[in-house]
């Protein structure tokens, strides 16, 4: 890694964005994906499940390269090559001359969470991209003490928090450090700090006046998951959020992470290693705070990925000579794994079932199963097709013929401005068989048959059809946009 020049890095990192992009053409639109292109045609200053970045970030891309694949992934493995210059330069700025910055940039590209989350787009992508970027922000201030940085990490961290509620952990172990560094308390009497904050709430606060305006709906959701009681015992859930980390971190960087925060934790306590106080401050708090809510409820896989650009900028800076061989098999198992998760996804090459494979489950044979449901709604005489799940009606609307009208039913859909159908039209009513024997959302519906959902003949998941008929007293429904 010593050997490797900054112009070998940057064809390396220039090769592996190229690759995503590849990847982003060649694997299919999952149903969340297709769910933020409805966003992205239907902006607004936040959304029912998540600020609405994502949305701008898919509206950005679909109007550059058009509404597939690539248009609605164009900007995740742009950003996170960008992110992962601003935390090279954060390693940099932090631990000077040590080449901290570069293994962390590598160690992060090497996970899971990063490596493919820059591929798939969801909230966590802008997320992780404003993220790093606010912690490139707080190491300049870190290295030079010029004030003007607070203005800057205010800004980014508003941009992460317009991406996703769980940004709220940059401001928390921001304060902590102030709080607890004893460098850093004078910064709470300088008015750039303050200035900063102010920037980082006027981002968020189309988000307050959305949530103000619609019954802090989005807030109550999203906070509900705290704290919440699950069905399961303590022990399950830690379990299944420890491995769930391991697996998306891949074991080697996850250990290497665990134990290059532990070393920072011991450097700031006895040393009082401002930097290392600082990633402890960004680290330790949220991971504490889900190792706690994993004792009563599951904390989802993708959760604990802001914990990851900090973790790593530990790892890179405290794990010295002894563990460069670590460093190098993390690396390239992290690299051998990310690339068979890709290309399973977009080939399928291994013909698993569904059990043992997610990517059939969430990606495979939309494109033909959408050519059956067009075909069936012909047949019946429809003039448009519905469905109660939400990413099943994003991803009939995406890939359904130009023309076709895909009508959801549910309570979300009154938080879009959407139109409704005219009453009187009648419908096919696609509903996956996953949610049970009981009858649909749609009142008098019909079922009519049924269809499969398959990749490589290998089945993914079964549905029903229904005949419906809009009436004027009837369930919430919304016209999904068309595809231009």
């Amino acid at each position: 890694m010593q050997a490797w020049g900054n112009r070998t890095w940057l064809l390396a990192l220039l090769g592996l964005t190229a690759l995503r992009l590849l990847a982003a053409i060649l694997i299919p639109v999952s149903p969340d994906e297709a769910y933020y292109w409805v966003w992205g045609r239907a902006l607004a200053p936040s959304y029912y499940d998540h600020p609405p970045m994502v949305a701008f970030w898919i509206a950005a891309g679909t109007a550059l390269a058009g509404d597939g694949a690539l248009g609605i992934r164009l900007l995740g493995p742009i950003g996170v090559a960008i992110a992962s210059l601003l935390l090279a330069q954060a390693g940099e700025a932090l631990f000077p001359g040590r080449r901290a910055g570069l293994w962390a940039a590598v160690l992060l590209n090497a996970t899971l969470l990063f490596g493919v989350g820059s591929v798939l787009i969801t909230p966590d992508t802008p997320l992780l991209v404003f993220w790093c970027a606010a912690i490139w922000a707080a190491a300049r201030l870190h290295a030079s003490q010029d004030g003007r940085w607070w203005l800057v990490f205010g800004v980014m961290a508003g941009l992460a928090l317009l991406s996703k509620y769980t940004a709220a952990f940059l401001g928390i172990g921001i304060v902590i450090w102030l709080v607890a560094e004893r460098q850093a308390r004078p910064w709470l009497l300088r008015w750039q700090l303050w200035a900063g904050g102010a920037l980082a709430v006027l981002c968020f606060s189309p988000v307050i006046w959305w949530n103000a305006a619609h019954g802090w709906a989005s807030f109550a959701k999203q906070g509900g998951r705290t704290g919440s009681a699950g069905t399961g015992s303590a022990l399950r859930y830690l379990g299944e959020l420890v491995g769930g980390q391991l697996a998306l971190a891949t074991p080697i960087i996850f250990v290497l992470c665990v134990v290059g925060v532990a070393l920072a934790c011991v450097a700031w306590v006895r040393r009082r290693d401002a930097a290392a106080g600082l990633l402890v401050a960004l680290t330790v708090p949220a991971a504490a705070l889900f190792l706690w809510q994993a004792t009563g409820n599951r904390v989802q896989g993708n959760w604990p990925a802001i914990l990851y650009p900090s973790a790593c900028l530990a790892a890179a800076g405290y794990l010295g000579a002894p563990w460069r061989r670590w460093k190098q098999a993390g690396v390239a198992l992290g690299l051998a794994v990310m690339l068979l998760a890709l290309v399973q996804a977009a080939f399928s090459p291994i013909p698993l079932p569904r059990r043992n494979d997610p990517t059939l489950a969430r990606l495979g044979g939309w494109p033909a199963f959408a050519a059956q449901v067009e075909q069936a709604r012909l047949q019946q005489g429809a003039s448009f097709v519905a469905a109660e799940e939400y990413g099943l009606a994003a991803e009939l609307a995406l890939h359904l013929p130009p023309g076709v009208r895909v009508v959801a039913i549910g309570d979300r859909w009154d938080l879009f401005d959407l139109p409704s159908p005219t009453a009187s039209q009648t419908g096919l009513l696609v509903r996956s068989e996953r949610r049970g024997d009981g009858p649909p959302l749609w009142p008098g519906a019909r079922q009519t048959g049924g269809i499969v959902r398959a990749r490589a003949g290998i089945e993914a998941e079964r549905y029903r059809l229904h005949a419906v008929t809009v009436a004027p007293d009837g369930p919430p429904l919304a016209l999904l946009p068309l595809r231009r």
